[in-house]
């Protein structure tokens, strides 16, 4: 806190009227006063958790009131200012961190963890880094749209070491994104200090090398935040483009409370204590007479009794009942499925043809569907998938990538917030693993998190029988299958790719589209040349018999096709299971109760894949309709090799049909 009543921080007030600077005060002092009452709570247990913004109010508030409404902010921890200036009622945050129905997140997750259209906020998530290639996808809308629009995003100096900070700016710097990236540089980590998290003067001369224009502003001098943000945002919309700004402060309390703050040096507490922004902003106003002592007393009486009126309103609202059905409902968004129905005009195609013919005529039914990946656009990405694609439809919506797959997939994220869709090309499905955070943690919570729902298809050349490797060849579907909020498809003929990517493209909910390389030109079939759909969740049954069922998808189903012909005395029920998530438990559950016996083939190695799955529902669901054990067939527990005798030897391909006469004959 300040020793004397005058201010150590130099402010130029420039042209800004009284007003304008009251407002700022105004705007930093009711953060300040929530977060002196938070602690009160957080030490009665009224609360669970607090990370404290103390000390930082100038940053989130001279930001806020630097950009207009409609433009989105993506916030972290501490950046309380963003929500109070962008006036959320008060009771709605206190149910929030009380875990009240009236909280943005139904008491399913806490503090700050949560975004909320009707205020164009974006919640953090804990992996702070993919909020940054979320921005990235905002700003690209708004390109896109031509709104005008500025996109703000935060991160703190820990999080600028993440892969996904320096992926996102560069994205934003090829593509002139109308994004100012926010770095609230407060001098540690948890308890890292800056010396042992990066080793540069300064974190804004990392904007540099991405080309792109960067400041380092006094973070606590609210006039210094304001008026450069406000010159900044005026000259993005003027001409779009990235900006990097590091915002020097402090954090005067714990990463969390309980986390506390004795590893920080008294001296240096004291100095940046002195900095106070709020006290400091106080004494200035004073001294120029532009706030009186009564004025600040009215203020803060104000909104103490805002504070307590909407604390008591939270405290009065009924704790949540859990209901389960709820829950589960809320994993996905509502999509109803509406068939278009096939017409009779075919033609005879390849699997790789369909998924084409298919993704060009989503693109022609929805003009705001936007296709990112490496080498898709002249190019015609590395299958030739999307060859002529730039040609009708722009690159503004059919665009190259730079290797970034943990940016883009944020970027697709951030175009669905901003209502529009986006379909993204693993250029194999093995290279996902570089954007698997932004997936499992991002695209498929938001919706269960604060019904924000992930309108994005991210298509996955995959699996073997090309010789091409450990990092080139597998079949990584079991990555999804088991985390809530995720759709997984995985067609194994044309017709099912084209009506299957159809409604992939259509539902608002976070598809993975598995295609496999070996039967992209392998596996022809007469297809309808118009567009239609298939619903999700809907096996096909190939064949029908009463010895055993087959239960398979991808290329497990023409490995399958192949055993039953090759033997015809075989009586057996196949199933192409076509999705996996959903699953069709009903049409499994019939053949098995049907034929006694199951075997369940699948080209991802044993342990932990989807057949494992199968397997136990069916011994808990069909355990008394069964004359033999469920079989499981699945390629061997090492990685894939490339060269084709180990290929050979590890796919599930040459030990099913030995599986199956042995069950037959158990």
């Amino acid at each position: 806190m300040l020793t004397s009543s005058k201010s150590v921080i130099a402010y130029d007030k420039k042209n800004l009227d009284d007003a304008t600077l009251v407002s700022l005060y105004k705007n930093m002092l009711k953060p300040r006063m929530i977060e002196e009452k938070m602690l009160i709570l957080l030490r009665q247990g009224k609360i669970s958790k607090w990370f404290s913004g103390i000390g930082q109010e100038a940053i989130s508030v001279g930001v806020t009131m630097a950009l207009n409404k409609e433009d989105y902010i993506l916030p972290m921890h501490r950046n309380l200012g963003v929500f109070t200036t962008r006036e959320i009622p008060l009771y709605r945050l206190f149910s929030q961190w009380q875990g009240k129905m009236n909280g943005f997140t139904k008491g399913r997750d806490r503090s700050f963890h949560f975004g909320t259209q009707e205020f164009n906020i974006v919640g953090m998530i804990s992996h702070l880094g993919p909020q940054m290639g979320v921005a990235d996808g905002i700003a690209l809308a708004s390109l896109l749209k031509n709104t005008n629009q500025v996109t703000a995003v935060f991160t703190g100096e820990g999080g600028s070491s993440e892969g996904d900070f320096h992926e996102a700016l560069n994205v934003a710097s090829v593509w002139s994104l109308p994004v100012i990236f926010c770095i609230e540089n407060n001098g540690y980590g948890l308890s890292t200090p800056t010396n042992e998290q990066y080793n540069c003067k300064d974190l804004a001369d990392r904007g540099k090398g991405y080309g792109m224009e960067a400041f380092v502003l006094d973070g606590n001098n609210i006039v210094e935040v304001y008026t450069k943000m406000l010159k900044l945002a005026e000259s993005v919309r003027r001409q779009p483009r990235p900006i990097l700004i590091e915002f020097k402060t402090f954090r005067m309390r714990g990463h969390e409370e309980a986390s506390g703050t004795k590893y920080v040096p008294q001296d240096l507490m004291d100095e940046w204590g002195a900095k106070d922004p709020l006290e400091n902003f106080r004494a200035f106003l004073r001294e120029k007479n532009i706030l009186t002592e009564s004025q600040d007393v009215e203020f803060k009486a104000s909104i103490l009794k805002e504070i307590n009126d909407h604390l008591q309103q939270a405290y009065n609202e009924a704790a949540i009942i859990p209901d389960a059905t709820i829950e589960l409902n809320d994993v996905y968004q509502d999509f109803e499925y509406q068939q278009i129905e096939a017409v009779d005009d075919t033609e005879e195609i390849r699997l790789i043809d369909a998924i084409s013919q298919g993704l060009k005529q989503a693109m022609e039914k929805h003009d705001d569907l936007i296709i990112m990946g490496q080498d898709i656009a002249e190019y015609g990405g590395v299958f030739k998938i999307t060859e002529g694609f730039v040609e009708q439809f722009g690159k503004a919506r059919v665009r190259n990538t730079p290797i970034c797959e943990s940016a883009i997939i944020g970027a697709a994220m951030g175009l669905s917030i901003a209502g529009m869709k986006a379909v993204v090309e693993m250029q194999f499905a093995d290279f996902v693993s570089s954007g698997f955070n932004p997936i499992v943690n991002y695209l498929a919570k938001s919706h269960y998190r604060w019904a924000q729902n992930a309108d994005v298809v991210i298509r996955m050349p995959c699996g073997g029988g090309v010789g091409a490797g450990p990092f080139h060849s597998q079949t990584n579907e079991a990555w999804f299958t088991k985390t809530p909020g995720l759709k997984v498809v995985y067609p194994a003929f044309p017709y099912d790719a084209k009506g299957l990517l159809a409604t992939a493209i259509e539902d608002p909910n976070p598809v993975l589209f598995f295609e496999h390389k070996a039967l992209y030109r392998s596996i022809r079939q007469q297809v309808p040349t118009a567009y239609y759909n298939l619903p999700l969740g809907k096996a096909a049954q190939l064949k029908t018999g009463n010895a055993v069922s087959i239960i398979t998808y991808g290329a497990g189903v023409h490995w399958a096709l192949e055993t039953l012909e090759k033997n015809p005395d075989i009586d057996a029920d196949l199933l192409d299971l076509r999705t996996l998530q959903p699953l069709d438990t009903v049409a499994i559950f019939e053949s098995v109760k049907k034929t006694g016996r199951a075997i369940i083939l699948q080209e991802d190695s044993l342990f932990g894949g989807i057949a494992s799955d199968i397997s136990a529902m069916l011994m808990e669901q069909c355990f008394e309709y069964l004359d033999a054990p469920v079989k499981r067939v699945a390629s061997m527990e090492t990685p894939i090799p490339f060269m084709s005798q180990l290929e050979d030897q590890y796919l599930a391909k040459g030990k099913f049909e030995a599986a199956l006469k042995t069950l037959l004959a158990y």
